[in-house]
């Protein structure tokens, strides 16, 4: 009983411990051969949503006394027109008798002949599909000997463990693409964001404020860590933390919290839910950087968005960075009455009702994020 229960730690615990890292395929690879005593073995993995240029996942291993042998030739492999992988039965192990063209002689013969130089004389494949997002299909190879029915049964008892590690990959894989997109978007504007705990300790960090903040582990020797703050400024932001924790009658009011110079926080309740069973961070800083699009991508969305010509849209973008018409037009080569010519066009295709209208329908548009 103790031997089966550690042939699963082993061949499992990759699959759950390194859901989020690119080991956990080749952890549980590894454990797969030394368990069926397989030569060399394949992972192949696609995903439905990837586009047409994005190659397949290939995890390729041997075992220890097949590390000099080449590698399984992947491309020529698939070219063998083998039993369609996609219409292999979920779970299921095929031998590879039953992937073989029987109905083709000469298809036939070069199947073999070409699995043989490629040192598979015997092989097992077994295909796992996730709800017509992720399809995968391992194979184990041996040269010797076929596969023993412990083997087989080893490999067909993974199915439901891989599949359900295909499902979190694909879960984490979506929730870190929707990160990765509000993280870019935020940076685009110069913003970065820090939640934190009832103590004012770091729940989590973007890559804005890892980038421009200071962190330092706790002081009180407790597991994680703290913004470095001046300490008229560390004292106010625990205290903020505090009172928002605190119940009341009223929401507290967004509190500024200078950090140098350059950079200040506004420390806030959190305004967002999280998924039942999660921590949920007392409050959220936030912090943002002056920083502006390059003036050429911001205004060929002017130009698009409005309709305006391209030296419209170049002196709008001038103008929302706090130019004159006098100085955007110098620095444009217009002249003044040109300048003032294009601005009142400017001012129609907008809707706005004067510079500051216009920088306002500029920075609350699409061209800050070009």
């Amino acid at each position: 009983m103790a031997t089966a229960i550690n042939a699963q730690l082993d061949l499992f615990l990759p699959l759950v411990e390194g859901i989020r890292e690119a080991p956990q395929w080749r952890q549980f690879m590894a454990a797969l051969l030394a368990r069926t005593h397989a030569r060399h073995g394949v992972l192949y993995i696609t995903l439905a949503n990837a586009p047409a240029d994005h190659a397949p996942t290939v995890l390729q291993l041997a075992a220890p006394r097949a590390v000099e042998d080449p590698a399984i030739d992947i491309e020529a492999l698939l070219r063998l027109e083998l039993h369609p992988h996609g219409a292999l039965r979920p779970g299921r192990v095929y031998a590879l008798e039953e992937m073989l063209d029987f109905d083709d002689k000469a298809v036939l013969e070069h199947q073999r002949s070409a699995l043989v130089a490629m040192g598979i004389r015997y092989g097992r494949w077994m295909r796992v599909t996730v709800d017509n997002v992720a399809d995968a299909w391992i194979l184990l190879a041996r040269e010797r000997e076929d596969f023993s029915s412990s083997a087989v049964a080893t490999l067909s008892s993974t199915a439901p463990y891989l599949r359900a590690a295909l499902r979190a990959f694909v879960a984490i894989s979506g929730e870190r693409l929707a990160r990765i997109m509000a993280q870019a978007t935020l940076a685009r504007l110069g913003i970065g964001q820090v939640a934190l705990d009832e103590d004012a300790r770091v729940m989590a960090a973007d890559a804005m404020a890892e980038r421009w903040l200071t962190f330092i582990e706790t002081p009180d020797g407790r597991p994680g860590r703290k913004l470095q703050l001046p300490q008229a400024a560390a004292d106010l932001l625990e205290r903020s933390c505090a009172a928002i924790a605190a119940p009341g009658p009223a929401a507290p009011s967004p509190v500024l919290i200078t950090v140098d110079d350059d950079i200040t926080l506004l420390v806030q309740p959190t305004a967002f839910s999280v998924l039942p069973g999660m921590a949920r961070p007392v409050a959220t800083a936030t912090m943002r950087i002056a920083v502006r699009e390059e003036e050429r991508e911001g205004a060929a969305v002017l130009r698009d968005h409005f309709r305006l010509s391209a030296r419209e849209a170049a002196l709008a973008q001038k103008l929302s960075r706090g130019e004159t018409i006098a100085e955007a037009g110098q620095n444009l080569h217009l002249t003044l009455e040109t300048a003032r010519n294009y601005s009142k066009r400017i001012y129609a295709r907008t809707g706005a009702r004067g510079q500051a209208d216009l920088v306002r329908t500029i920075l609350c548009g699409l061209a800050p994020l070009a």
